[in-house]
């Protein structure tokens, strides 16, 4: 399979199409973003990458570190997190108040906003030191001791917290948030707001690519099977927020986005890449970002289905 080839062909097909997405402003540093931005990297279990744009370029992860908190939390705390969080698609937008009241206070899935917060929440009690223990852990996966916060972004979300901090409170009314309300969210804000390139959110995913054993190096990165598993199932269910099934249908991959363009899916045995454009669509997903995977699922005739 010539992957550059490929990769380089959807490069310039979705340069050709008319981009009609606009890049995320509620959170005021993400408006900064040039929305010309373009990268794909596509990381093969063979050891051998291929990249194609500004792949190497760092931008906020967003919802995409939402996987990675889980695998955080499942290697520490296994399925008993199950307790207070769903596993069922939400059909509704990510940062719903309305369906989290309806179901007293336990998040649909782990990927909404309300299910990291949770996940946050958790973390807060077992990490001796959160935040640096979870950028650690993103490190270790990556195999990259570079990655960091970017506390712009981290405090431009904390000035702009009301629809989370509602979540939280809520959450926290039905008993299912332990810390302060505060506490949580400046741990979740960090965590989105960490920046990756490309090929470091390609290589991180690669822990999800042979049930959670694809790098015995990375011994803090290797999952159980089964958590290894059932994370793909959810990305490939809950990682587009209410586009869940769009994604499916269209790329057939697990994968999980972020808004602020990122978006990173998985064959599991095959690949991971990563792909950035800002310019999201009106679910928050990147518009030119799910054109490509759809692309490169076609013409490789590769997916999980």
């Amino acid at each position: 399979m010539n992957y550059q080839q490929i990769l380089e062909e959807i490069t310039a097909e979705t340069s050709a199409l008319k981009n009609t997405g606009k890049v995320a402003t509620y959170i005021p540093e993400l408006g900064k973003v040039d929305p010309g931005k373009f990268g794909i990297y596509l990381q093969c279990t063979d050891g051998k990458s291929y990249a194609t744009g500004d792949s190497h370029e760092r931008f906020s992860i967003q919802s995409i570190s939402k996987v990675l908190s889980l695998a955080l939390v499942l290697k520490l705390k296994g399925n008993s997190i199950w307790n207070r969080i769903g596993v069922e698609p939400s059909g509704d937008p990510f940062n719903s108040l309305v369906q989290l009241e309806y179901e007293k206070g336990i998040p649909r899935n782990p990927f909404i906003n309300a299910g990291a917060l949770v996940v946050a929440d958790i973390l807060l009690t077992e990490l001796k030191n959160p935040k640096e223990d979870f950028l650690q852990f993103v490190r270790d996966v990556a195999g990259d001791q570079s990655i960091n916060y970017d506390e712009k972004v981290a405090a431009s979300e904390m000035q702009h917290k009301d629809r989370n901090a509602s979540l939280t409170h809520l959450m926290k009314d039905f008993g299912n948030i332990n810390h302060e309300v505060d506490a949580v969210l400046d741990f979740y804000f960090h965590q989105c707001s960490i920046v990756m390139s490309c090929k470091q959110l390609a290589k991180a995913f690669t822990i999800f690519l042979n049930y959670g054993k694809y790098d015995l190096s990375k011994e803090a990165a290797v999952l159980n099977p089964m958590l290894a598993k059932r994370i793909n199932a959810l990305m490939i269910t809950c990682g587009f927020y209410d586009e869940s099934g769009e994604f499916a249908f269209s790329i057939g991959l697990p994968g999980k986005s972020g808004v602020g363009g990122g978006i990173v899916a998985v064959h599991p045995r095959h690949y991971s890449v990563a792909v950035w454009s800002p310019p999201l669509n009106s679910k928050g997903n990147s518009e030119r970002g799910m054109r490509a995977l759809e692309l490169l699922t076609t013409k490789t005739e590769q997916s999980v289905f």
